[in-house]
C-alpha cells in the first residue's frame, strides 16, 4: 500500500546551511502519499472517516534525536498498522515524530495530504480535479502565516480564468523577450561586478550581485520608480515570513503591496509607459479594460516571485559551488556545461522551507491506489520530488556532468509552472557565468560554517556571503 496516515508533528523547519531537511528526507522513505499536520490553518473538511482529524491527532512533542518517534504508527488506507514508526536517525536530526508543529510549540493546526514522489507531484499539479481556486476563503492547512488569497490572484485561479490571465502576461516571459533582455542583464551584471571589484576583496556577493540583479530586472519590467523599491522589498519579505505567529507583519506586507500596485495601476492607466504593468493596464477584453484588481495583484505576485527566486538562488548557487570544489573545477574546465549545470544546481539545492500553495480535491480522486476525498487539501513537495531516487541516480549528490536527467520541479509543473522560469534561468546563467569568469580565484572569505543563514522567511539563503579573490 502506498499511503501513510500517521499523524506527525510537522516542523518543516531546517536552517542549517543548505542541508536537505531531515523531515523531508525521512518522508522519502515513507509511503509517498501521506497525511501531515500543518502548523497553520483550521483544516476544515480535512478529517476523513478513517484518517486523523486535524484537531485530535497531533503527535507529542517529546520525541528526541536519540529516542523513538512519539508519533503513532503509520496506517495504510485499509487501516492496518504495519508496526511502530521507526525512530529518527540521529545522524540526520529529529524525525517526523519530534519537534513542534508550530513556532509556539502548540500542536499542528490542520491536516493535509502531502505528495512527495516525482510522478505523483506531476500528476497532481496537472490534474484539473485538484483546484487552487477552491482554496479561496478557507483557512487552509499551510506553513506561512498568510497567503495571497485574493480571488484575482493568478496563483489561485483555475482554467479558463487562469489560462486567460496567464496568456496576457506570457509574452513578457517568452523566449524572444527574455533574449532581448539578455544584453541588458549582461550590462547590469558587468556593472555590479565592476563595483564589487572596485570595493575590493573581500566583498559580500549577496549585496553586490544577488540582491540587486533580480530586483533591477523585475522593477524594470513592472516600471516601478526607484524611490519606491526599498519598501516594496521589505513588504515582499514580510509576506513570506513564517516566524511571526500572529501573522501581523505578513498581513501588513500583503496589504502594503496590494495598495501600492493598485495605485500604480491607476497611474499607468492615466500615463502609460513601456513597462509590463502599463501593457496589462491597457488590455481590453470585449471592449472592457481588465479589472484593475487583477492587474494590481498580478504586479504584486510578479514582484514577490520574480525577485525572491533569482536573488536567493544566485547566492545559493555561489555558496554551493564554493563548497563543492571538485564540481566548481569541472565547471571552470568545461564552461559549456553552464546551462545544464544550472539545472542540476536548481534540482539539488533545497531553496525553501516546507511546501507552497496547496490544492483542494474537487471530487474523489484515486492516486496510486489512494483515495483523496473531495474537499481535502493536497500539498506537493517539489523538494522531495527533486530527490526522488526512482527518477535521479544518486539524487543526494551534486553532479554537474549529470546526463539525460528528467526535468527538475523547482519551477513547479503543470498549470502553475513558474511564468518567469525562462527569465530566471537567463539571469542565473549570466550572473554565475560572468562571476566565475571575472574572478577565477573566487573563494569563500570565511569558513563555510560561519556563513549566516536566513531564518525569517520560507526561503533558504545566506544573509551574507563574503567572498575573496
Amino acid at each position: 500500500m502506498t499511503t501513510s496516515e500517521s499523524v506527525w508533528t510537522c516542523p518543516f523547519r531546517h536552517d542549517e546551511a543548505l542541508e536537505f531537511d531531515p523531515f523531508l528526507a525521512r518522508l522519502r522513505s515513507e509511503p509517498p502519499i501521506t497525511r501531515i499536520p500543518m502548523p497553520r490553518g483550521d483544516g476544515a473538511g480535512d478529517a476523513t472517516e478513517d484518517g486523523p482529524a486535524a484537531s485530535g491527532g497531533s503527535a507529542s512533542a517529546s520525541g528526541s534525536a536519540s529516542g523513538p518517534a512519539s508519533a503513532p504508527a503509520p496506517h495504510s488506507a485499509a487501516g492496518a498498522a504495519p508496526g511502530p514508526a521507526p525512530g529518527p536517525d540521529p545522524a540526520s536530526g529529529p524525525g517526523p515524530g519530534s519537534g513542534s508543529g508550530s513556532p509556539s510549540g502548540a500542536p499542528a493546526a490542520g491536516a493535509a495530504w502531502l505528495v512527495t514522489r516525482h510522478e505523483h507531484v506531476r500528476a497532481v499539479t496537472s490534474d484539473p480535479r485538484f483546484s487552487r481556486a477552491a482554496l479561496i476563503g478557507r483557512d487552509l492547512p499551510r506553513v506561512t502565516p498568510d497567503l495571497v488569497d485574493h480571488a484575482e490572484s493568478i496563483n489561485l485561479m483555475d482554467p479558463p480564468a487562469h489560462s486567460r490571465l496567464r496568456g496576457l502576461v506570457a509574452a513578457a516571459f517568452g523566449e524572444r523577450r527574455v533574449e532581448e533582455l539578455r544584453p541588458h542583464t549582461r550590462r547590469t551584471v558587468d556593472g555590479l561586478l565592476d563595483a564589487m571589484a572596485d570595493h575590493g576583496s573581500p566583498a559580500d556577493v549577496s549585496d553586490w550581485l544577488a540582491a540587486p540583479l533580480p530586483l533591477d530586472t523585475v522593477f524594470e519590467l513592472l516600471g516601478v520608480p526607484g524611490p519606491d523599491r526599498a519598501p516594496l522589498r521589505r513588504w515582499a519579505t514580510a509576506m513570506m515570513a513564517p516566524g511571526t505567529p500572529d501573522g501581523a507583519a505578513a498581513a501588513e506586507g500583503k496589504a502594503g503591496l496590494r495598495a501600492y500596485f493598485a495605485e500604480l495601476t491607476a497611474a499607468r492607466r492615466r500615463h502609460p509607459g513601456n513597462d509590463l504593468l502599463s501593457a496589462l493596464a491597457a488590455v481590453r477584453e470585449d471592449g472592457e479594460l481588465l479589472d484593475a484588481r487583477e492587474v494590481a495583484v498580478m504586479g504584486m505576485l510578479l514582484l514577490v516571485t520574480g525577485h525572491n527566486t533569482s536573488a536567493h538562488q544566485i547566492s545559493n548557487i555561489v555558496y554551493t559551488l564554493l563548497t563543492h570544489p571538485a564540481q566548481l573545477e569541472l565547471l571552470r574546465a568545461r564552461p559549456e556545461l553552464l546551462p545544464s549545470a544550472i539545472e542540476e544546481l536548481l534540482r539539488f539545492i533545497p531553496y525553501r522551507q516546507g511546501v507552497g500553495i496547496p490544492r483542494q480535491a474537487t471530487e474523489d480522486v484515486e492516486l496510486d491506489g489512494v483515495t483523496i476525498r473531495a474537499g481535502e487539501t493536497v500539498h506537493v513537495s517539489y523538494l522531495a520530488a527533486n530527490r526522488d531516487e526512482r527518477v535521479y541516480d544518486r539524487p543526494d549528490e551534486l553532479d554537474l556532468a549529470r546526463q539525460d536527467a528528467p526535468a527538475h520541479l523547482t519551477f513547479g509543473h503543470g498549470t502553475h509552472h513558474c511564468l518567469g522560469a525562462r527569465l530566471a534561468r537567463m539571469e542565473l546563467q549570466v550572473a554565475i557565468g560572468t562571476l566565475l569568469t571575472r574572478f577565477p580565484a573566487l573563494r569563500l572569505a570565511v569558513p563555510a560554517e560561519e556563513v549566516r543563514w536566513n531564518t525569517g522567511s520560507i526561503w533558504r539563503f545566506p544573509l551574507a556571503l563574503p567572498v575573496a579573490w
